[in-house]
């Protein structure tokens, strides 16, 4: 009898262990699907905002920038959402004054040495 007692007890003791597992994965899946809906509302909310401040031209420069230079993209993003929410931009930006603002950027943060042996 004890024998069957104690198999008795681990079979309730596996079972509530399962129960918490499965709880704990559906808090954690819970938690990821809110984060990436967060996410995607702020880049919606990035997007929209981009697209009052840039003209098609520069929006679609921008875009290809995103393509070959994700990290450079996201600094000029943020720079102009950032003057766009200060109230510093009186007009939209069209593509000429986006180069402008990517070459200087680029200026800065590109050093090219070359080596020859």
């Amino acid at each position: 009898m004890a024998d069957d007692e104690l198999a008795e007890i681990r079979r309730r003791r596996l079972q509530e262990l399962q129960a918490q597992q499965a709880a704990r994965q559906q808090v954690t899946a819970e938690d990821v699907q809110a984060e990436a809906e967060a996410r995607a509302e702020q880049d919606a909310q990035k997007e929209a905002l981009l697209r009052q401040i840039l003209t098609p031209e520069a929006r679609e420069r921008l875009t290809r920038l995103r393509l070959a230079r994700p990290e450079e993209t996201r600094q000029v993003e943020s720079q102009l959402i950032g003057l766009a929410q200060s109230g510093r931009l009186q007009s939209k930006i069209d593509d000429n004054q986006l180069k402008l603002i990517l070459a200087r950027l680029v200026q800065g943060s590109r050093d090219i040495n070359i080596r020859r042996k």
